[in-house]
């Protein structure tokens, strides 16, 4: 028998029975946008199913249109402009420790991903078990168009979709449909949204947390969905040829040359997508998602906490706020970047996101110790 223990106004509803927790993010206005108030929730409700024996499974997710849209960066925003920085970098501890829970976490985690799911909402599914995709999906990292990067720990997953798709995903911010995030890999499987109440009724009531288990269950949903016939993922060897390369600078020289031999539309549109996005964001990015292909989730998190926290002082550079004042705020879409060209961008000045803040109070980020006599093979493998 469930029984709700959330109130209407709740940014998260929170459903328990004898097995199961089913988490609901309650924001649909807003598209479900992560606040401060919904992380700091999500938080204590996993570090409280880790310890319960009665819980075999969590299931996150959103109501509405959206899974959830990314993280509140408008009222981040507010706090910093009000001279509160410390305020910003609370609430992306708090959202990276949660992303480190859920990637290290000892059961299952399924994320239903039944519409919209960016930025911080990539992270608060992305990281689990089970990722379920369905026809009304769309998936993205708009980061570099805000003068941001993929963080929430992009770095890590995105780094680890075949080729240099990731890549290409981090530095446009280009959409994914469901069939292309179970292509890539975002997405473990592909349910038709029809079937979801089935779904969700079958797993409230198995009394396991065997992920092989799981996973059986959801299989009994899944469709083969497939992609469109102008599927990005359907040029694959265009963009591991492109992305590739070193260099901002040389992805674009690689892709300006294969417009040459090839009229596509596509190659032009991710030009120009690349060409609009914030030059910094897009070299700290690209220098994010390389060395996240090296690193365990929690040294890609402590690493993109100390970026964040150098882009939100915008002492190297603002594009962050001039990003969020264009497309947030006045909504105008056309945000002056500083600098306005790669090629002003010196290494050094990529080097300083890199490095410690240089400030006496702030910290590099501290992540929960977890023991691997607890974890799962697939968690221990993240470290």
């Amino acid at each position: 028998m469930a029984s709700s223990v959330s109130s209407q106004q709740d940014q998260v509803l929170v459903e328990a029975n004898s097995f199961a927790r089913i988490l609901t993010l309650n924001r649909p206005k807003q598209l479900n946008a992560l606040s401060f108030q919904m992380i700091s929730q999500l938080l204590e409700l996993f570090l409280a199913y880790d310890e319960d024996p009665n819980v075999n499974l969590v299931i996150l997710k959103g109501k509405g249109r959206a899974f959830c849209a990314g993280g509140d960066v408008a009222a981040v925003v507010r706090d910093i402009r009000s001279g509160d920085w410390r305020a910003g970098a609370n609430f992306f501890s708090k959202e990276f420790t949660l992303n480190y829970l859920m990637a290290t976490y000892s059961k299952p985690q399924v994320s239903i991903l039944n519409g919209i799911v960016m930025g911080g909402g990539a992270g608060a599914s992305l990281h689990g078990r089970f990722r379920v995709a369905t026809e009304n999906s769309v998936f993205a990292m708009p980061e570099t168009a805000l003068g941001l990067f993929p963080d929430v720990g992009a770095s890590y997953f995105l780094s680890r979709l075949p080729g240099f798709f990731g890549e290409y995903v981090g530095l446009t911010g280009s959409r994914l449909d469901g069939a292309e995030m179970l292509a890539c890999g975002l997405a473990t499987h592909f349910v038709p949204s029809t079937k979801l109440p089935m779904l969700e009724t079958t797993l409230r009531n198995v009394d396991s947390s065997d992920p092989v288990i799981i996973s059986s269950i959801i299989d009994q949903y899944c469709e083969q969905p497939s992609l469109k016939e102008q599927s990005v993922y359907n040029r694959l060897y265009v963009i591991d040829r492109c992305f590739s390369q070193k260099t901002v600078e040389e992805i674009l020289s690689a892709l300006e040359r294969e417009v040459v031999h090839r009229m596509d539309g596509w190659i032009s549109a991710t030009i120009q997508t690349l060409k609009k996005a914030s030059p910094t964001s897009l070299k700290i990015s690209l220098r994010s998602i390389r060395e996240g292909r090296l690193q365990g989730v929690g040294q890609c998190l402590v690493r993109e906490y100390r970026m964040v926290c150098h882009v939100m002082r915008g002492e190297v550079s603002k594009d962050f706020f001039e990003g969020c004042r264009a497309i947030l705020l006045d909504k105008d879409k056309n945000p002056k970047w500083e600098p306005s060209k790669l090629e002003l961008i010196a290494d050094s000045t990529v080097h300083c996101y890199f490095s410690k803040v240089n400030d006496e109070e702030w910290e590099d980020l501290k992540l929960p110790t977890r023991s691997k006599f607890n974890l799962s093979p697939y968690a221990i493998a993240k470290l």
